[in-house]
């Protein structure tokens, strides 16, 4: 197992990485409502987007970072790795969660360029309900829930598949359409395009997420009970940067 990469690095990944994932969403967004006015279509060809744009971003840089590129991702996985030792330190929170909310603004800009709108335009599409909110509680628990579920039964290497498919279901079965990202939920009020959100709406979805990201641990200690240390089982969860092994991490998983 390597040793981690720089935290300098690895900060500079879960960055670009979410970047990268908001030009995605955004990008694909903006597309669809130029190609079509069929609400249906558009919201099929950005989740499709979104769905092969995290597998890969999942798969391509996990292994540097972890692949977060989600705040509630990295609170979580600090939390759970106090016992274990293993996992982020509040040294490592303290870098990826700042270089997530700025790499997802750098994102939302970046497909706005891309298409010619303008580079910061605040979104004006409200989404202020509490039919909303319980969504983004589902999706954020189901993720975080999915992600440490799948590490504790060391299925972690299929994280980029059955990631990027739980947050492609999510899209329809959610009536939120399934943010379940605070880094991403903050880039997208920086554009004014089909993915937007109004920034007033912002903090209630913030609130619902980090509830939710605490709902999906309690599922996971549910249903796999709570993580062993290093001497109790064969599976270590390494510290963000390393290489994952065939039975890897609680670390290498991304959201939307």
């Amino acid at each position: 197992m390597s040793a981690p990469a720089p935290l300098l690095r690895r900060a500079a990944v879960e960055g670009l990485g979410t970047a990268a994932l908001v030009a995605v969403v955004v990008g694909s967004g903006i597309q669809a409502t130029e190609l079509t006015h069929d609400a249906g279509t558009q919201l099929l060809a950005n989740s499709l987007a979104t769905v092969f744009g995290l597998a890969v971003l999942i798969a391509f840089l996990g292994p540097v970072s972890g692949a977060h590129f989600n705040p509630a991702v990295t609170l979580a996985a600090w939390f759970t790795g106090r016992r274990t030792g293993d996992g982020p330190d509040l040294r490592d929170v303290a870098a990826y969660i700042p270089a997530q909310a700025v790499g997802a603004i750098g994102g939302a800009v970046l497909a706005d360029a891309m298409f010619g709108k303008p580079l910061v335009a605040f979104s004006t599409h409200e989404r202020w309900a509490g039919h909303l909110w319980l969504a983004e509680v589902v999706a954020t628990a189901g993720l975080v829930w999915l992600v440490f579920g799948l590490a504790r039964a060391g299925r972690a290497q299929l994280a980029p598949l059955l990631v990027a498919s739980y947050i492609g279901a999510a899209y329809w079965f959610t009536s939120s359409t399934s943010f379940a990202n605070p880094a991403v939920t903050i880039g997208r009020a920086f554009t004014d395009t089909f993915a937007g959100i109004a920034p007033t709406s912002v903090l209630p979805f913030l609130a619902a997420q980090l509830t939710g990201a605490a709902a999906g641990l309690c599922l996971v200690a549910v249903c796999f009970g709570r993580p062993a240390t290093a001497g109790e089982d064969e599976v270590v969860v390494p510290h963000a940067g390393q290489q994952p092994t065939p039975r890897s991490t609680e670390e290498s998983a991304l959201a939307r």
